[in-house]
């Protein structure tokens, strides 16, 4: 409704504009929210706009348009403010037309068109499956939900998508972690004879998933440890940690993944899908449980078995943007506004992670999406130049590609970096975080700052039953309204219809103007890419109402202004649940 009554109050304009100065009556004119309250409900600029080609004072052209303004009943004043501002003070009636389309509308309250049905791709997560996620995965998982969600709202026609990067050398090393615990477990094979590796996987989960194939094959994939070291480079010492010897460990694994390969010839591959298999759906039913849905999984393994790959890179071959050097072919990123060139094919022959990447984004815009987000790690930023060069060289327009940064987020317990039990090496699972604060209270803090701004998650303050607790404080206010219905025993659908005309407090109709705000919290927040805005906007509501309902009794004896007063609460009620489904955060009716 709020859209609505900005666009009569634009119309209202235009006829003065017309009067006022008619050879500018095509101009365009924004009407705005102010900043502070005390400035009236709308603003607009059309003054200071127009005031140098027309040739007048910009504060004297204010008055002369507020003179030409027609009579609306929307209207309680209008005033000329500051340099030539003119502030729209809008008549109670207005204010309460709000309502009236909140309860009409219901979850539909706050839909935008601005999206028109045009479609985008919102790719967030991605995480190699290779182990558990952690809460730094939990973050761009709650915020690319709620982006999904909030662009949904928005009038897009919206695709949730997460790439599996199930074809590349992390998922070998997963696999050989697996395998080498397998075959500790051997009867025959004592375990300080097998060779672990430094640098493999060490969590307990992948002893979990030795322990499954010991349990399903017996010793079917046991080998020789002497075979399987064979022609291994020796370790450097445990304490070094120079650039030489991290080359020296990862030499080491890759010749121990080579001997695996041979050693277990076409049983190489069960190995490598089961942990793949048992990985994802460990991935998939944690996502699940925080209510992160995906429409689309994705297989990078898809992209070499079709093709696309390769093909890839010798399109860019041909439009001259590779070179060769070292056996190894370039791309020549650094023309594109890269740091330097990027290797897409070692000289080994193998394609780099890169090439698949470049693939990818080109199998994107070929599915015919109008728009393409990708959820990032604030770490990957040097990543864009790169790839949207690549776009450009691939004859597509980068401006198809826009990508959110999503910082990491600490915990702390008790002002202290907290310390948190984990079954999955030396990280925090998002598994163990949902079960410690719950998932609603998980969802909403990530969500509670700007994705690419740095986040303190106080575990403390996520489990309080508190008003210092925002997603408390939230779904406290919901439930009170279910609460204050249950005791009021009438009719929720004949809200719509009530007479609203009691409503005339200062707290009332200040309510009604912020419930009226939300479809442009909505518009914003989906230009933006910013949830946060709507999770700002609900704590700011759930305030509002908290503190009308402890000065005013609203069952009151007289029936006009108890059914008026008893329609306002369903009115919050029903922004607070369109918000919270926006943020995937559930609204408890009693609590």
């Amino acid at each position: 409704m709020s859209s609505d009554l900005k666009l009569q109050l634009a119309e209202l304009m235009r006829v003065a504009l017309l009067s006022v100065a008619p050879g500018e009556g095509s101009s365009e004119i924004h009407i705005e929210r102010p900043k502070q309250a005390s400035h009236g409900d709308f603003s607009c600029n059309l003054a200071l706009q127009l005031a140098r080609s027309l040739k007048r004072n910009p504060r004297q052209l204010a008055q002369l348009l507020v003179s030409e303004l027609p009579y609306s009943s929307l209207l309680d004043r209008t005033e000329v403010a500051g340099a030539g501002f003119i502030n729209f003070h809008l008549a109670p009636a207005a204010r309460r037309q709000v309502l009236r389309g909140i309860l009409q509308q219901g979850e539909n309250f706050g839909r935008a068109t601005s999206g028109g049905g045009r479609t985008v791709l919102v790719e967030f997560v991605s995480a190699n499956p290779t182990g558990p996620l952690h809460v730094g995965h939990g973050r761009g998982a709650a915020y690319g939900d709620s982006l999904a969600r909030l662009l949904a709202f928005a009038g897009w026609s919206v695709t949730s998508e997460y790439y599996v990067n199930d074809a590349g050398r992390q998922m070998d090393i997963l696999a050989l972690s697996t395998w080498l615990r397998y075959l500790e477990l051997g009867g025959g094979q004592s375990a300080e004879h097998v060779l672990f590796p430094p640098n493999a996987y060490q969590g307990e989960y992948v002893r979990d998933m030795a322990r499954q194939m010991r349990l399903a094959h017996g010793g079917r994939y046991e080998r020789s440890l002497t075979q399987l070291a064979a022609g291994t480079p020796g370790l450097p010492d445990a304490t070094r940690t120079d650039a030489e010897a991290v080359r020296q460990r990862e030499n080491q694994l890759d010749a121990l993944i080579a001997n695996a390969r041979l050693l277990l010839g076409e049983e190489w591959r069960y190995v490598h899908d089961f942990v793949l298999a048992e990985q994802l759906a460990d991935c998939r039913n944690d996502l699940e449980e925080t209510g992160v849905h995906f429409d689309v999984w994705f297989s990078e393994q898809s992209l070499f078995a079709t093709g696309l790959v390769a093909r890839c890179v010798e399109r860019l071959a041909k439009a001259g943007h590779v070179y060769l050097q070292d056996g190894a072919r370039w791309f020549r990123s650094t023309t594109f506004g890269d740091e330097k060139d990027r290797v897409v094919q070692r000289d080994n022959g193998h394609y780099t992670y890169f090439a698949s990447d470049i693939a990818y984004h080109l199998n994107k815009c070929e599915r015919g999406f109008a728009r393409l987000i990708n959820v990032w790690g604030a770490d990957h930023h040097g990543y864009i130049p790169r790839v949207r060069g690549a776009l450009t060289a691939l004859g597509i327009d980068e401006s198809l590609l826009e990508v959110a940064l999503v910082q990491f987020a600490v915990l702390y317990r008790s002002g202290w970096k907290a310390q948190m039990s984990t079954r999955a090496g030396d990280f925090v699972t998002l598994r163990t975080l949902r079960e410690d604060v719950g998932v609603d209270a998980c969802r909403f803090f990530y969500v509670l700052r700007k994705s690419d701004q740095h986040l303190d998650f106080d575990l403390d303050l996520a489990k309080s039953q508190s008003n210092d607790n925002p997603v408390y404080y939230i779904q406290y206010a919901h439930a009170r309204v279910c609460s204050l219905l249950d005791l009021w025993a009438g009719d929720a659908e004949t809200l719509a219809a009530v007479d609203l005309a009691a409503l005339e407090g200062p707290r009332e109709l200040a309510l009604a103007a912020r419930l009226g705000e939300f479809p442009e919290v909505v518009e914003q927040a989906a230009a933006e890419l910013a949830p946060h805005l709507v999770a700002f906007y609900l704590k700011d509501l759930a305030a509002e109402f908290h503190s009308y309902y402890n000065a005013e009794r609203i069952l009151v004896d007289a029936p006009a202004v108890r059914e008026a007063r008893v329609a306002l609460a369903a009115a919050v009620r029903q922004v607070i649940r369109n918000g919270m489904s926006i943020l995937g955060v559930s609204c408890p009716e009693s609590m």
